[in-house]
């Protein structure tokens, strides 16, 4: 069941303490300038913007932010996931390139790559950390500056960051100092038919972090090119220890979430991006996230991106990749 239509590239979500849900939407840029982003020219605006859901009703209480986009509006980067306390809200911010492109934005554009907070109702932001600055100062992965903040979760008074472009996850405190917990390191896996025979590297492209109730961190991954289905992981992390592999057999994962002792993830694309039509969206599920392997919860759902659970439901960003056809729907969850 639909909850919320006509968002603009809606990415993770959450469920704030007066039970709503909050959206955050990565805009859809704007005239300009530009830079060259991870799908090609971006091109920046102030159309990022947060929803909130409650009642039946939805409504942006939070306009203005920085997003940058192709010509189509598709694809966006910009406000990637959203946390609510108390009236405030905190953001992570897309960027999806070099740190070094947001020399070419104006004011507000710096703000892509970073944590932020700001009073809902306004547009005003503080900037608690520059996780794209931290990236194009330390090269975390080695594989070239790359920053791309997707999911935050609390950490106490702290927030753990995911940067998929920079393949890390950080720990980052209210003062904003951060620190590395762990990277994620390219794997070889087999070439699509059309690149020959043998094996190629493959970037892991870490794209959510969920506290579990064993107090690990565990955090999902999309995978990097040629997308294939079947490869992403869910990495169990604890600090000080290297990330080891807690569940495979998953495709495409681009959200996960805690819920009465189970875990669940959102498969983008449940054949693989690599084999989406060109022009088409692809389609995907929600799944739960056992050790054996995903078991569907709902499937040919287009496009999902982010979850949250309330409940007995589970909340789902639909059309995640879309300029105003996104959506969010309820997906009541079985209890065997």
């Amino acid at each position: 069941m639909a909850v919320a239509t006509g968002l603009n590239n809606p990415r993770q979500l959450s469920i704030g303490p007066d039970g709503a849900i909050y959206v955050a939407e990565s805009g859809v840029g704007g005239s300009g300038p530009c830079i060259a982003g991870a799908e090609g020219t971006a091109c920046f605006g102030r159309t990022g913007s947060i929803t909130k859901i409650s009642g039946g009703t939805q409504s942006r209480v939070v306009t203005g932010l920085p997003s940058v986009a192709g010509e189509s509006g598709f694809g966006a980067s910009g406000p990637s996931d959203v946390q609510v306390r108390g009236g405030r809200y905190t953001l992570s911010f897309g960027l999806g390139a070099d740190p070094a492109q947001r020399a070419s934005l104006p004011a507000a554009g710096p703000r892509l790559g970073t944590l932020a907070t700001g009073n809902l109702g306004s547009s005003a932001a503080r900037t608690i950390a520059d996780l794209a600055a931290f990236e194009g100062a330390k090269d975390f992965d080695g594989l070239g500056k790359d920053s791309n903040p997707s999911s935050l979760t609390p950490l106490g008074t702290s927030h753990l960051a995911v940067d998929a472009g920079a393949n890390a996850l950080l720990r980052v405190t209210a003062r904003g100092k951060m620190a590395i917990v762990a990277t994620f390191p390219n794997r070889m896996v087999p070439k699509p038919p059309f690149l020959g025979t043998g094996e190629m590297p493959m970037q892991s492209v870490p794209t959510s972090v969920a506290l579990g109730p064993d107090g690990a961190y565990y955090v999902s991954e999309l995978t990097g090119f040629p997308f294939p289905a079947g490869e992403a992981r869910i990495y169990r992390v604890k600090p000080g220890q290297a990330p080891t592999v807690w569940a495979s057999g998953l495709t495409n994962v681009t959200d996960l979430t805690w819920a009465g002792g189970r875990l669940y993830a959102v498969q983008l694309a449940d054949a693989g991006l690599l084999a989406v039509p060109p022009g088409e969206l692809p389609m995907g599920s929600l799944v739960e996230v056992r050790r054996s392997g995903p078991v569907t919860v709902a499937s040919g759902l287009l496009a999902p991106y982010g979850v949250a659970v309330s409940g007995t439901n589970a909340y789902v960003t639909t059309c995640g990749m879309c300029a105003g056809m996104g959506g969010v729907v309820r997906i009541p969850l079985g209890g065997s």
